[in-house]
């Protein structure tokens, strides 16, 4: 099986890790051989911990021997089963990625997108093939996160939904899957709980914690919404707001402290400061 991810950030790593775990080979895309060489890091270290858990088969040097790392989409395989674009929440940016894409692959390849809200339909429309183009929404981190919801564009075919439903269960994970709408489930209902815990947390209700911990204690969540949006990314969670509010009206207003935090690179863990702090 051959796979292609296109974008070698946290979420790019980990679905390149959890496909050449189950045996895939897979090629990465990155920008440069700066991006690519810290793409291989994120990929070593997550295979190194899964070993650690006990959940990988093989060593890692074994699992990571299947993985490429290359800087342009033109030298994805031809023949690739998937290729997956896992950019940033950038409208313009995913459409060069995903015409670049059809481009260098065979018609038979099924192109995903990662994103977390964007139109399928309207991400697919600049594709020659949109039969041939669905969403697989996967959860961060992707190694131990057990949902990949799967997203269908207006001209998705039933044979690419059944493919990509198959490599959800290969990689021993659950889906959902739904239809081409704002935000879809996840998102939707995700970035709503994490919002009004943010007006919460600026109207002095209580603190970042006690959010959380009324979350996780109360309604059994894994994780509470402020330490969640600490590890997508305020900026990513941003950028989700403002496009549902765009689409779905003012309930998705992203508050003042949300805006204030990422204008001062508040970004969450990956920037070393949230609403927690992050070593």
């Amino acid at each position: 099986m051959q796979i292609g991810v296109v974008g070698g950030g946290r979420m790019g790593s980990g679905i390149a890790q959890v496909f050449a775990a189950v045996g895939a080979d897979v090629t990465v895309v990155e920008s440069d051989a700066i991006a690519a060489k810290a793409a291989l890091t994120r990929v070593e270290t997550g295979l190194r911990r899964a070993a650690e858990r006990g959940k990988l088969d093989g060593t890692p040097s074994q699992v990571l021997s299947r993985v490429e790392f290359v800087t342009d989409i033109p030298s994805l395989p031809m023949n690739a089963d998937l290729v997956v674009e896992a950019v940033p929440e950038a409208p313009e940016l995913k459409v060069r990625v995903l015409t670049a894409v059809e481009l260098a692959v065979s018609t038979n390849t099924v192109v995903a997108t990662n994103t977390s809200s964007l139109s399928i339909g309207e991400l697919g429309a600049v594709l020659v093939h949109p039969g041939r183009f669905v969403g697989m929404h996967f959860f961060n981190p992707v190694p131990v996160s057990k949902l990949v919801e799967i997203v269908l564009g207006p001209n998705t075919r039933d044979d690419v939904r059944d493919k990509a439903l198959e490599w959800v269960r290969l990689l021993g994970k659950a889906d959902v899957v739904v239809r081409d709408s704002p935000g879809f489930a996840t998102s939707r209902l995700g970035v709503m709980l994490g919002l009004e815990a943010i007006r919460m947390l600026e109207e002095g209700v209580t603190d970042a914690e006690s959010i959380d911990r009324a979350m996780e204690l109360g309604y059994g969540h894994p994780m509470g919404p402020l330490r969640s949006t600490d590890l997508v990314g305020l900026d990513v969670r941003l950028a989700i707001a403002e496009y549902l509010e765009r689409t779905l009206g003012d309930r998705f207003a992203p508050p003042k402290l949300l805006r204030d935090k990422v204008e001062r690179g508040e970004l969450g863990r990956k920037s070393g400061q949230g609403f927690y702090p992050w070593n």
